[in-house]
């Protein structure tokens, strides 16, 4: 038996947390460099906003004044999605994260209630983490999901749906539209709405193989789970990483070299953190920067990808990158967005060739980069950083309504007044 627990307007919940303030009040988040529309609570959906609405258009309605607009802070998100974890995790044999605000749970076997239990864990996450959330019940992956979203679009009801019974799934099913189902895209839907299947009730009715050769067994194993057929396992581990990216878009046009340089160097740093906080080493990396094509500018876009020596040391992987960049950079045009990705991940034990000759000491690099980690963790994320990294940059994404990272850096914990 599984669970599906969502936080409710996950960022935006994050927000409030923090904030009093905030309480009933519309709130949105906003993506990357205060662009769109990312995360909206019920009193901001109420007043029209829709998800990928554009910030400098909507912003100008009179009648959106009342909203208050936030920057995305996904530091302070990504905190308090593993509070959110840490809290299930005590509670329930298993817990398998699928997105930063959504987590299976694992039912099988508790002798308890499992809506009374659903309850119990609501409260407890919104008591310590400080998270309002919605919980789902279901025999498969895809009918928890389902009952999930059932109980989210029920703002006045108790948070939790069970659909763990063929006759609860009987009453439902026919009132939900298929596209309602977790992982059924417009391409799928249009395919079965050609054949009169308009609702979740109208898709399992039809005949597995007629599933399979109209969607495939992608299909065919979605058809068995509505069914109550469990065909998605409940994952022991994550799997194994393929890259790890850090990609932004400038806050205004880089039009100079050492800018360029300096935001790749950023760029390569927080990729270097994750590579290091998931135990890997990378053995060959992409970079690539471009001008908006949007905007009038002429169009250039440009990327290399080559090996190196396989490493989580971010000097070695600055330098590498930094001479790409170099190598890529064209004088006289606007470049807008600038990334890198790490490829060709290994964990230390499966590399192919050991460190016998590696142009830096092993043993060295491992100290330094881990008492990098261990202060920045501690301190706050850019108290130690190497030298090409610039402490404040002019290129850095527009987030000009950002809130404080209350539970990661030191001087932005909230303190109590006697």
């Amino acid at each position: 038996m599984f669970a599906l627990i969502d936080g409710n307007s996950f960022y935006c919940s994050c927000e409030r947390a923090f904030d009093p303030k905030l309480a009933g009040k519309p709130v949105v988040v906003l993506s990357n460099n205060d662009g769109c529309v990312i995360a909206r609570t019920n009193e901001a959906k109420d007043l029209g906003l829709k998800m990928g609405d554009p910030f400098h258009l909507v912003a100008k309605r009179p009648e959106l004044k009342s909203v208050v607009w936030k920057s995305s802070n996904y530091v302070l998100y990504g905190d308090m999605s593993r509070r959110m974890f840490d809290v299930l995790a005590s509670s329930v044999p298993r817990v398998e994260p699928y997105s930063i605000d959504e987590m299976f749970l694992d039912f099988e076997g508790l002798p308890m209630d499992l809506v009374s239990l659903s309850v119990e864990l609501r409260a407890r996450v919104r008591r310590i983490a400080k998270i309002p959330t919605c919980v789902g019940i279901g025999p498969t992956k895809t009918i928890a999901k389902l009952a999930n979203k059932v109980a989210k679009g029920d703002r006045n009801g108790p948070g939790v749906t069970d659909l763990s019974t063929a006759d609860a799934r009987a009453l439902i099913y026919p009132t939900l539209p298929v596209s309602e189902v977790w992982g059924m895209g417009p391409a799928s839907v249009a395919k079965l709405r050609k054949l009169g299947v308009e609702s979740v009730a109208d898709l399992v009715a039809l005949d597995a193989e007629q599933v399979r050769d109209m969607l495939t067994v992608t299909g065919q194993r979605t058809h068995a789970e509505l069914r109550g057929i469990s065909c998605i396992p409940f994952s022991e581990a994550p799997p194994s990483r393929k890259s790890i990216a850090c990609t932004r878009s400038f806050g205004r046009a880089v039009t100079d070299w050492d800018e360029m340089r300096e935001a790749v160097a950023a760029y390569t740093t927080r990729a270097a953190e994750k590579l290091r906080r998931f135990g890997l080493k990378a053995g060959a990396m992409q970079v690539f920067m471009r001008t908006n094509e949007f905007n009038g500018d002429p169009w250039y876009s440009n990327q290399a990808a080559f090996d190196v020596e396989p490493t989580a040391d971010a000097f070695a992987l600055i330098g590498a990158a930094t001479r790409a960049a170099r190598g890529l950079w064209r004088n006289g045009y606007r470049y807008a967005k600038a990334g890198v990705v790490l490829i060709d991940l290994y964990k230390p034990d499966e590399l192919p060739i050991g460190d016998l000759f590696a142009s830096r000491d092993p043993e060295k690099s491992k100290a330094l980069m881990t008492a990098l980690d261990a202060v920045n963790s501690r301190f706050g994320r850019g108290t130690l950083r190497p030298g090409a990294v610039a402490r404040e940059a002019g290129w850095s994404m527009r987030r000009s309504s950002l809130s404080p990272c209350y539970t990661t850096r030191l001087s932005d914990l909230l303190a109590v007044k006697a």
